[in-house]
């Protein structure tokens, strides 16, 4: 039977999330271009943005652990992306097209926000102190950037959204 060291497990979640950031690296492209709202449009081109930072402090905590990056399947990521894409498909020229894509962007931003805070928890306790900074990093703009998406949501997308029961 294979020893598993905690070590083992932190470097399977930096490889999942790496793997997570450069899935998103694609898809955040497609909901800007899909968003009708500009305020939601540039959020997205914004987040893109800090994404490909996340990548590149991924990149760091790699080094941290002695290792070339490596991706992991993230099929949690996946599963959310093919949800997202199912969403907007049924609600395609619809109104409520923008509440939609804020939905599933959402949904990817509460995935990582808790792998960040796990990866910082297991980082820890192996001592990574650079690597908890990235990790804090990426973590507090995850959460900015789900704040800002419900701003935009309470403040200008569901206001303009027929409510119909």
């Amino acid at each position: 039977m294979a020893t598993n060291t905690l070590r083992d497990l932190v470097v399977d979640s930096v490889e999942d999330m790496y793997n997570a950031e450069q899935q998103l690296t694609k898809v955040l492209p497609k909901l800007a271009d899909k968003a009708s709202n500009s305020t939601l449009k540039n959020a997205f081109e914004d987040h893109l943005k800090q994404t490909r930072n996340h990548v590149k402090r991924l990149e760091n905590v790699f080094k941290e652990l002695n290792m070339n990056p490596k991706e992991r399947k993230c099929e949690g990521i996946r599963g959310i992306v093919n949800e997202g894409e199912e969403l907007l498909k049924e609600f395609e020229g619809s109104d409520i097209r923008d509440a939609a894509l804020i939905a599933a962007a959402q949904k990817t931003e509460h995935y990582e926000i808790s792998s960040y805070g796990t990866l910082i928890n297991l980082s820890k306790r192996l001592g990574l102190k650079d690597s908890i900074n990235y990790l804090k990093d990426n973590l507090n703009e995850e959460y900015a950037s789900d704040d800002k998406l419900t701003k935009i949501a309470e403040s200008i997308i569901n206001g303009k959204v027929e409510f119909v029961n």
